[in-house]
């Protein structure tokens, strides 16, 4: 979660724009209410201070509860000046008059406050309510590669944890666990970001997900946050020994990572294979994975479901090939943890982001939104989500 320098210097051209703009805004409200021109004060110094001190915590080094404090710093900055740009646009409306010496339109300056109030209260909601407002989405996969055997076998798909960002709090985790356990799923899958820096993050919730329960089992891949690349090693050996332990603990929890490695699912005489690759996506993030080693032979007559944290990698490599894999699970985009309506930021990133696709030949992707945060603490729109997949031959 490191700032760049170019976004950091936007943010405070920005920051200080839009507090002059609003100062020069209310004006005949400060003539009028001197008190008004303290409160300014006060609200622009905690302003500052929010993003002082969220400059100042390290994201790539210290413990998780410092990643956490940092987080909510962001935030809470974030829900001062996203509202106060909105107040600008309609101020700037209501300016235009001016240019034909008019006076200002004060029902834009009116509606804009309106506007501002309500978005920072979505905000928060999404922060403290909706963030925690688990929903299961239910969807049926049909393919006539799905043996006859394996029509109404139920899968449960959950993505994107970032168990980090919950500091120690096992809590939601829980609830999340006993949501996945009540469907009785025959398999259960976890398509990678596990934590987001370093295996420690893990270590309070193992005796929660070791409660996961299904026929199947657990099977799980690594996502690009599980590798331990966000994070300042003292060395490479420390890296490498973080990476094992986060092997390790997933194992002892019960749970088949699956490391460019596939396994097998059996009912009576017919089976799917399924393929776990390690983290494939687009740039910047590092390449781990290699489907030709997880499964050499990917045209043979073997139905098969693959997992693979970032959509890009179905777009680049599964979509309109002759792979026999009739659906690839994904996750990794979150929606950007923001959606209005139909539409959010992450469509301007990734071209499959959210939902069911399907290519001409037969080939589908499921892209999960996740159930945790990262970045910001908040879900505007779009809830933490796990998702009962039903397999049906046709």
């Amino acid at each position: 979660m490191r700032i760049p320098l170019i976004a950091l210097i936007t943010f405070l051209v920005l920051t200080l724009g839009s507090d002059a703009f609003i100062f020069y805004l209310s004006r005949g409200l400060r003539n009028r209410f001197r008190a008004l021109r303290y409160i300014l004060y006060g609200f622009y110094a905690l302003e500052y201070a929010l993003i002082i001190a969220a400059i100042i915590i390290p994201a790539r080094s210290g413990d998780a509860d410092m990643l956490v404090a940092k987080m909510w710093l962001l935030f809470a900055f974030l829900t001062i000046i996203i509202p106060k740009l909105l107040l600008c646009i309609f101020g700037a409306i209501a300016c235009l008059p001016a240019l034909w010496h008019r006076r200002r339109w004060r029902i834009c300056i009116l509606l804009g406050t309106c506007a501002a109030t309500l978005l920072f209260f979505a905000m928060w909601w999404g922060a403290l309510v909706t963030r925690f407002d688990l929903k299961v989405h239910q969807i049926e996969i049909s393919s006539p590669e799905i043996p006859e055997s394996f029509d109404g076998y139920r899968i449960i798909q959950f993505s994107d944890l970032h168990l980090g960002t919950f500091g120690t709090d096992t809590t939601y985790v829980s609830q999340m666990v006993d949501c996945i356990n009540s469907l009785e799923p025959d398999l259960i899958v976890f398509t990678g970001d596990l934590v987001n820096r370093t295996a420690d993050e893990l270590r309070p919730f193992i005796p929660v997900l070791s409660r996961l329960r299904a026929p199947d089992g657990v099977i799980s891949i690594m996502g690009n946050h599980d590798y331990g690349d966000y994070y300042d090693w003292a060395s490479s050996a420390d890296k490498e020994n973080s990476l094992r332990e986060f092997h390790r603990m997933q194992r002892d929890m019960g749970w088949n990572l699956l490391l460019n490695q596939h396994t097998f699912l059996h009912l009576t005489s017919d089976s799917i294979a399924v393929i776990g690759v390690e983290n494939v996506g687009d740039p910047p993030f590092i390449r781990y994975g290699n489907l030709q080693e997880a499964y050499p032979a990917l045209t043979d007559s073997v139905p098969k479901i693959l997992l693979s944290h970032n959509p890009a990698h179905w777009e680049a490599d599964i979509k309109d090939s002759p792979a026999n894999i009739f659906l690839t699970l994904s996750g990794h985009t979150h929606a950007m943890q923001m959606r209005f309506f139909s539409w959010s930021p992450a469509a301007w990133r990734y071209r499959y982001w959210d939902g069911l696709y399907s290519d001409s030949t037969g080939h589908s992707l499921f892209v999960d939104t996740g159930v945790g945060t990262v970045g910001f603490p908040m879900r505007l729109g779009v809830s933490p989500r796990i998702t009962l997949i039903t397999l049906r031959h046709r």
